[in-house]
């Protein structure tokens, strides 16, 4: 049988703090959340592979090493509420979970919601609510969000998902382009926004009334 507490301290040295991931707090949360119970059984082996792997419905689960950088930029101490957009698998918003006081997760997948949801009750995120939906839209009841972390390509950052940003707050969202997606940080300085971009990468179009 893996060993999946050694293939996890091996990914979060290997994969994430040898290319830049400098966050304590995020290092030990990637850590801490049992990756192998985000994916199917059958790849429960290659849990912690640099890469993403297929999750049913056409959808994946980030490699780690985006699922860190985008809770790095997000900076976050522990006292926010954060949005998440294509929740998937539950990973990421299992780890968000762990640097945030209070996540809400959108998935359009009613299937992968449910299992999303149930995984995370597994590894006890009690903090973390999966919700079906559109998550383009964003979640305006509950808005504003100190973060918010899209886990799809979009053709534009999200005109809702701006608006729902609180007076400081931080959108980590992949921005589509012809060759590949440009992860992108918008941070709202009153009612300015100021972009940055973190790295290339390749998601799943974000599908919805403000996506594809």
């Amino acid at each position: 049988m893996a060993d999946f507490a050694e293939l996890r301290a091996r990914m979060v040295d290997r994969q994430l703090r040898r290319r830049g991931i400098a966050d304590e707090r995020v290092l030990s949360a990637m850590g801490a959340v049992p990756r192998e119970e985000f994916v199917p059984a059958e790849l429960r082996r290659a849990a912690y592979s640099d890469s993403a792997l297929p999750i049913g419905g056409g959808q994946t689960i980030s490699q780690p090493w985006v699922v860190a950088a985008i809770c790095q930029a997000l900076e976050l101490h522990g006292d926010e509420k954060v949005l998440e957009v294509g929740t998937g698998s539950g990973y990421s918003a299992a780890v968000l979970g762990r640097l945030a006081a209070e996540v809400f997760g959108i998935e359009r997948h009613e299937p992968l919601a449910q299992g999303a949801a149930a995984a995370l009750a597994q590894v006890g995120a009690t903090n973390v609510r999966v919700l079906v939906g559109d998550g383009s839209r964003g979640y305006p009841e509950q808005a504003p969000f100190a973060a918010i972390a899209v886990h799809a390509s979009a053709p534009a950052p999200p005109p809702a998902l701006i608006e729902q940003l609180a007076a400081d707050g931080r959108l980590v969202v992949p921005v589509a382009g012809p060759e590949s997606d440009d992860l992108t940080l918008l941070r709202r300085e009153g009612e300015r926004i100021e972009a940055t971009p973190l790295a290339p990468c390749r998601f799943v179009p974000l599908i919805g009334e403000q996506g594809f």
